[in-house]
């Protein structure tokens, strides 16, 4: 008998999300790097949340 492997999405979009931030603050502290840094958190830690709010939807409704 096959074992079902559990579907750990959101332990790995958070585990992303740190990842992303270790990276952000090795980025240089310069007008650039602090742009970057910027945009690299903002969208490498929405996923973890956006998946939280998704699986909590209710209706189809809850997705538009």
């Amino acid at each position: 008998m096959k074992e079902r492997k559990v579907f750990d999405l959101e332990d790995r979009l958070l585990d992303f999300s740190v990842r992303v931030i270790t990276v952000a603050g090795s980025l240089p502290t310069n007008k650039v790097g602090n742009h970057i840094s910027g945009q690299l958190i903002r969208s490498g830690t929405s996923s973890a949340p956006n998946y939280g709010e998704a699986q909590s939807a209710e209706s189809r409704a809850d997705f538009m």
